[in-house]
């Protein structure tokens, strides 16, 4: 089973916003999900969100079959800021010993508080997600410059070394989007810590291309469903 962290930049979306996607998933895959409904900011600010969605994963490895899910084969699923948020568990659970993590996807990733990369420079208006719209997102997150630099907010600020052991790792990028640079340099980091992590970029696409529902029945898009679905089914029957 995975748990799925919904992006809008910590302030928008909901169940009924990305319900699509995660039975896409689901379907891909084969497993069961468990939406984690987090309390958004700014109403709820950093840590809180990751709290919630350390203490949900938790509950459901402990607890899972009282839902009807095997919380023993566990994995993490998020879009967006839901993917710095499933990094963020990743790196919690590293920390506290438990639970058990099988595997991570992160579809899209926001990974640290930049804005100065160069998909930020290049995709920074016109391309769906722009630049000031992830200010905004971040400024209604946290606007303490020590607590964008916390690991559990900025997961490419982890150390190499904070990195070993973490799980294998899906990241999915798309190149028309400002997120791009910073997933991928998320990879790579996690590639020198010697995590078995995978990183693709799919050519052509825009922020969130998989929750889209006008992009649906792209063949690009399909694809890339179809890799994170069997990627989690792989990881969760082994």
């Amino acid at each position: 089973m995975f748990m799925f962290f919904h992006g809008g930049g910590w302030v928008l979306g909901d169940f009924p916003t990305h319900e699509r996607l995660i039975r896409d998933l689901a379907r891909a895959s084969g497993a069961a999900a468990v939406y984690v409904d987090y309390s958004p900011s700014p109403e709820a600010r950093y840590p809180v969100a990751i709290h919630q969605a350390y203490a949900a994963t938790k509950w459901v490895a402990a607890h899972g079959a009282e839902i009807g899910v095997d919380g023993t084969r566990l994995a993490l699923v998020g879009n967006s800021v839901g993917g710095n948020m499933a990094a963020s568990v990743a790196l919690q659970a590293k920390a506290a010993g438990t639970p058990a993590i099988r595997y991570e996807v992160l579809l899209w990733p926001v990974t640290d508080a930049a804005f100065d990369n160069g998909s930020y420079q290049q995709f920074q208006q016109g391309y769906f997600l722009s630049r000031n719209m992830m200010r905004w997102f971040w400024d209604s997150y946290t606007t303490d410059p020590a607590q964008r630099r916390e690991i559990y907010a900025s997961p490419l600020q982890a150390s190499v070394e904070q990195l070993k052991g973490l799980p294998p790792t899906l990241i999915q990028t798309a190149e028309l989007d400002v997120l791009r640079d910073e997933g991928e340099a998320y990879g790579r980091k996690l590639d020198q810590a010697g995590v078995e992590v995978t990183v693709t970029r799919y050519n052509g696409l825009i922020h969130d291309y998989g929750l889209l529902n006008a992009l649906s029945d792209v063949p690009a898009v399909r694809t890339a469903i179809r890799q994170a679905g069997d990627a989690l089914q792989h990881h969760l029957a082994n």
